[in-house]
């Protein structure tokens, strides 16, 4: 509210205030001078309170709170940095124990795995020889066979008999003669009766006396037996 004096600026609060007291003051004085005419005007003893109020004063309260907020406020952000600080530090400590004990893991010594003991390879299964189907083939075989056994003859001690008996024919039979008159008749390529076939058959061979391998080591047997060697034989045996 502006002033009605003419030239007088805007009160503030602080200067309305002492106003008041001031105009109280003149209205006390003034009636000390306002006595009966003609009596000596004596100074009355008035007690009169100072009025002092400054803007600290007025402000004094809220100042106060302030200050108290400002320092709550310091003490629970020091608290919550206090508490990130120390919850950091555990972190960094327990990351640092979980590390030494992995590290302490990884160097301790281990047994070596021993490897399984490898098994033995099992002996590769012999190759049989191939032989020809025909009589060059059928001699060198039952040779191979006669040499396991340490029966002696030769190819050519076997092949001239074989020639001379049958002429190569597995298949010959003798029907004519005392054997075949006696119901056991020479068979095969050397020419043998079943009853020697069956004593000197070799291991390994057949015991048809027709299949031409056993023939010819039956009778071979036979010969060395008698003679020493199919070698030696070179007539009816």
């Amino acid at each position: 509210m502006r002033s009605t004096t003419t030239g007088t600026a805007r009160l503030t609060t602080l200067h309305k205030i002492s106003a008041v007291g001031l105009t109280a003051a003149a209205g006390a004085a003034a009636l000390a001078f306002a006595v009966t005419p003609g009596q000596a005007a004596e100074t009355p003893s008035i007690a009169v309170k100072p009025v002092a109020w400054t803007t600290t004063d007025l402000g004094a309260h809220d100042h106060v709170g302030t200050q108290s907020d400002k320092a709550a406020a310091k003490a629970k952000a020091d608290a919550a940095a206090a508490k990130i600080k120390a919850d950091a530090a555990a972190k960094a400590k327990a990351d640092k124990a979980r590390a030494d004990q992995q590290a302490a893991s990884r160097s301790q010594a281990r047994t070596p795995v021993k490897p399984a003991p490898a098994k033995p390879a099992a002996p590769a299964a012999p190759v049989k020889k191939a032989y020809a189907d025909n009589l060059d083939g059928w001699i060198k075989e039952s040779l191979d066979i006669l040499k396991s056994k340490n029966i002696p003859a030769t190819y050519e001690g076997i092949k001239r008999n074989v020639m001379r008996e049958s002429t190569g024919n597995p298949r010959a039979i003798n029907d004519w003669d005392i054997n075949a008159a006696n119901g056991v008749p020479s068979k095969g390529l050397l020419q043998i009766i079943d009853p020697t076939f069956k004593a000197y058959h070799v291991e390994g061979t057949s015991w048809d006396p027709y299949d031409p391998v056993a023939n010819i080591t039956a009778s071979c047997n036979y010969a060395a037996d008698k003679y020493g060697s199919m070698d030696n034989v070179n007539s009816a045996y």
